[in-house]
């Protein structure tokens, strides 16, 4: 697990010749020609960039590197979605990296702020160095994510969902569009209409839709529960999407023995329903994809132990054992990348 892991954080780095890349149009849905390139950028740590885009999905090309130092560049993209991995550059040198983005409005949480318009872009890491960039609207395969604030693109530090990280472990193959939002259950996601509706009506044949509601089913009998992931998988299905169940990650409150073997721990809820459990066995019932992010997380935790853990979670910044930090959710994500790409239930190419 550790391995996969370390595989997926780990970035291929190809290098080559520094290239000039020239603005190209690229055609907005609605509107005219949208110029893209270095100009729609400003500053040097972080560079910034905006373009006037409509929602839809956009390829991102960049050339990093290229400049007298050594450069070492991340990227994020709209509501803090890490889209690039930090990519080193020796002098001199430059690396071409591509990805999508998934516009839409609002741009994080659905049911939040609605943030800015168009496409915002951050070049960031330990010494920023973009070189060439050109943006074009494309269509691709999707990942749709439905899920509860552990999965969500948080707006505000430090708060980070694993779908927020989960970008960055792909090609331009493949989009993540995150419809995970905080403080919903199994029956609130599937009933607001800026939810599981709004998703709905985005699958497409082949794609992916990821779901893992749990956090905020306190007091949601078994029946219930079951029956609102039942009709969320039949819904998918019927669009020609791939359902793919996700079991929630784990709370960080340790027994004495150093274990996680609690039912707080381990989303046992109010009414005595082990979550998990119901995920797993639901799963072998409707015949789908299932990832056990309970399990792999029980495991990661565990392994960290009461004082090592606590850098995946909140703990330190807000004694909360729930939510992730920047590092929980990156290596959440890798862990949620890993049994899709173990399970083949991603298209060749779509992992970098």
């Amino acid at each position: 697990m550790r391995r996969a892991g370390t595989a997926l954080l780990a970035a291929c780095t190809a290098v080559a010749a520094l290239t000039t890349v020239t603005a190209a149009p690229a055609r907005a849905q609605g509107g005219g020609p949208m110029e893209d390139g270095l100009r729609h950028c400003a500053g040097t740590a972080p560079v910034v960039c905006h373009f006037d885009a409509t929602p839809g999905t956009y390829r991102v090309r960049v050339v990093l590197g290229g400049g007298e130092d050594a450069g070492s560049t991340s990227v994020t993209a709209e509501t803090r979605r890490a889209v690039l991995a930090e990519t080193y550059n020796a002098p001199g040198e430059t690396t071409r990296r591509a990805f999508t983005v998934d516009v839409r409005d609002p741009e994080g949480e659905p049911t939040g702020a609605t943030g800015s318009p168009g496409l915002d872009l951050t070049f960031g890491g330990a010494a920023p160095r973009l070189a060439g960039l050109r943006v074009e609207r494309v269509r691709t395969p999707q990942i749709l994510l439905a899920g509860d604030s552990t999965v969500c693109d948080r707006a505000g530090e430090p708060y980070t969902g694993w779908g927020q990280q989960l970008p960055q472990y792909l090609t331009d193959r493949v989009t993540v569009a995150n419809y995970a939002d905080s403080g919903e259950g199994s029956q609130s996601f599937r009933d607001n209409p800026a939810l599981f509706p709004a998703l709905h009506s985005r699958i497409r044949h082949g794609d992916l839709v990821l779901i893992q509601l749990a956090h905020n089913d306190k007091q949601t009998d078994r029946d219930t529960y079951r029956a609102n992931l039942t009709s969320m998988i039949e819904d998918v299905r019927a669009e020609g999407g791939r359902p793919v169940l996700v079991t929630p990650v784990v709370r960080r409150w340790f027994n004495t023995d150093g274990t996680l073997d609690n039912g707080t721990a381990l989303l046992v809820n109010g009414l005595g329903v082990d979550l998990p459990a119901e995920v797993r066995a639901l799963a072998s019932e409707q015949g789908t994809g299932l990832v056990d992010l309970t399990a792999l997380t029980k495991a990661r935790v565990e392994e960290l132990g009461p004082e090592g853990s606590k850098a995946l979670y909140l703990y330190d910044e807000k004694r909360d054992n729930t939510h992730t930090s920047v590092r929980g959710a990156t290596e959440y994500a890798a862990l949620v990348l890993g049994e899709l790409r173990d399970r083949r239930l991603l298209a060749p190419g779509a992992v970098r």
